[in-house]
């Protein structure tokens, strides 16, 4: 649901076309972000005979393909998470505040990390103190 409230940010604001665009960029990414999930999942159950066409032993070849599908596995299953709740704010009204100072996200940031959860500045003080 698109709510008519529009975000202040440096003096302009989203309309409601653009929390639409943004809705919809967010829900291609979750099909997206689903899918990949679903080829990663029946990629894992293949046997190895299937999926490799060398000679080498199979177990070198089977553990760093694992390894890789699952890092790819976890970091579409929280891409997803944050895509969830980003519709959610969206649902909830709450789409575009930063979830740490509650100021407004940047029109900017949004259209290219749309399921963001900070403004700029908070995320660089996160990503700093990691």
């Amino acid at each position: 649901m698109v709510t008519d409230r529009t975000i202040d940010d440096r003096d302009t604001a989203l309309s409601a076309d653009e929390l639409a665009a943004l809705r919809e960029n967010l829900h291609e990414q979750r099909l997206f972000r689903q899918e990949q999930l679903q080829q990663l999942e029946q990629a894992q159950a293949l046997p190895a005979s299937a999926t490799d066409r060398t000679d080498a032993p199979r177990d070198r070849r089977t553990g760093p393909q694992a390894e890789v599908r699952g890092k790819l596995a976890a970091s579409a299953r929280m891409v997803l998470a944050d895509i969830e709740a980003a519709l959610a704010r969206m649902d909830q009204g709450d789409y575009g505040s930063c979830r740490l100072c509650a100021g407004p996200i940047d029109r900017a940031r949004l259209a290219v990390v749309p399921q963001g959860r900070y403004c700029t500045r908070c995320q660089q003080v996160r990503e700093a103190g990691r």
